[in-house]
């Protein structure tokens, strides 16, 4: 895509803080890539040098937990940034960023983005606020596990994947996570995911066909993970 202009990302992004001139210098360094699904963007531990602006598909960022389980921290859309926290901290990646389907993405250089830190203070305060609001998102995150039961926490996640990314046209979730990634992103074992799965099922709040699972009673799930 190279008109930043027009692009998706700069209406929900940092990126709406930069003027005409500043955007066409952007055009002139970004490099688009399409990232296949199952592919990494990076890996934890990489230097990213770099902004991603994720202009379709979705990808997970994830942290490899001691015991060697994926612990998914968020799921990322068209629309959004990545990889400006370790841009701001100069730190490498804490996470690896993996395509859930064919994306579409465009890379900034570090030395771009930090010119325009320098230029435009709108941006830069743009892109700390959106930093904030993932580690505002992450201590969320925190007191659910402490203070949600497992049941309360899957249903909430199940919710989420619904009203964020959407359906198929047969119903089924648009993001078909594997059970090892659904346990990871509600922090529990994959066999308690399963059981919990199956449970709802049973109750009539979802239909489980193989990988894939539909909504069928968003209210009563509503009302399980608040």
């Amino acid at each position: 895509m190279s008109n930043c202009e027009q692009c998706i990302v700069r209406q929900f992004s940092a990126l709406k803080a930069l003027n005409k001139d500043e955007l066409v210098k952007l055009a002139a360094c970004k490099t688009s890539h399409i990232i296949k699904k199952g592919a990494p963007l990076f890996e934890e531990g990489e230097s990213v040098n770099g902004i991603y602006c994720v202009t379709s598909g979705v990808c997970k960022m994830s942290k490899l937990s001691s015991n060697g389980k994926d612990q998914i921290v968020k799921l990322i859309k068209a629309g959004e940034l990545i990889g400006q926290r370790s841009l701001i901290s100069d730190e490498p990646a804490n996470l690896t960023a993996v395509a859930l389907e064919d994306m579409e993405v465009c890379f900034i250089p570090k030395s771009e983005v930090l010119s325009l830190f320098d230029a435009n203070n709108q941006f830069s305060m743009n892109l700390m606020k959106t930093v904030c609001g993932d580690l505002k998102e992450t201590s969320d995150h925190m007191v659910s596990i402490s203070q949600k039961t497992v049941k309360e926490r899957l249903a909430e996640t199940l919710i989420y994947l619904e009203e964020t990314f959407g359906k198929n046209e047969d119903g089924s979730l648009h993001i078909q996570l594997s059970r090892e990634e659904l346990a990871g992103m509600v922090s529990t074992a994959t066999e308690s995911c399963i059981r919990l799965l199956s449970d709802f099922n049973k109750l009539g709040l979802i239909e489980l066909h193989g990988k894939k699972i539909t909504i069928i009673d968003s209210n009563k799930l509503k009302r399980i993970a608040d």
